[in-house]
């Protein structure tokens, strides 16, 4: 996998086709898969849950990256970790107690990630951040695709690079929200290394034209070039 993957969020695919939809992206040249899932609850949205998680495994080896928007977290991870995900990450708003949900994911035998909504403050990574596989920080409020890039991420992006970079280790930086062609090198200068990428794949095109995905996702990667 190279130094930048990219993440479509199956958010923003076709629910009719989602089996094919997923097989075409990856096709299409991405690295993972983006798992959204929302509870009506944490988040003002209601979306998929693990029995579509274990529908999607046996189509692909590529990752499937499950980004829980729940609360309360840790009664659902076990679920996702049966159903095949390999990352899951979470928000800490939504755990108890942070350090335990860590432990269970890695217990369940997935990797482990930190989400950052644009209003939460960075200070919950101070005492756990060596136990993570991945931070993801949301450059949109989570709930719903579609929504536009808040600047200020690439603030945040850049004061956890400089965090990532302090402790040696292998912990990728993710991106989830408004990122498209036309931002992503940007968004990549800050320090992101993965980047969620929903109604810009998804939406790319016409259903038509089978290269869409190939075009736009090729694209990102002449973009991230140049970062």
């Amino acid at each position: 996998m190279s130094k930048f993957k990219i993440a479509p969020s199956i958010l923003s695919a076709n629910f009719a086709k989602l089996g094919q939809e997923i097989t075409d992206v990856l096709a299409s040249g991405a690295d993972i898969i983006h798992f959204d899932v929302m509870d009506n609850h944490y988040v003002p949205n209601l979306t998929i849950g693990p029995l579509v998680c274990e529908a999607i495994r046996p189509l692909t080896d590529a990752m499937i990256d499950v980004h829980l928007m729940v609360k309360p977290v840790d009664r659902i991870i076990p679920d996702f970790a049966k159903a095949g995900a390999n990352m899951i990450t979470f928000h800490p708003e939504a755990s108890e107690h942070i350090d335990r949900t860590i432990g269970l994911i890695k217990e369940c035998g997935c990797k482990a990630g930190m989400v950052f909504n644009p209003g939460t403050p960075l200070n919950y990574l101070d005492h756990v951040l060596e136990k993570l596989d991945m931070v993801l920080i949301m450059s949109v409020n989570p709930g719903f695709g579609g929504q536009s890039f808040i600047p200020e991420a690439l603030n945040k992006l850049r004061t956890v690079r400089k965090m990532i970079d302090a402790t040696g280790k292998d912990i990728w930086l993710e991106v989830d929200g408004g990122v498209k062609v036309n931002n992503i090198a940007e968004i990549a200068r800050a320090g992101a290394d993965t980047f969620v990428a929903g109604s810009a794949v998804y939406g790319a095109g016409k259903d038509s034209d089978p290269h869409r995905y190939e075009t736009v996702i090729a694209a990102m990667r002449a973009e991230l070039a140049k970062a």
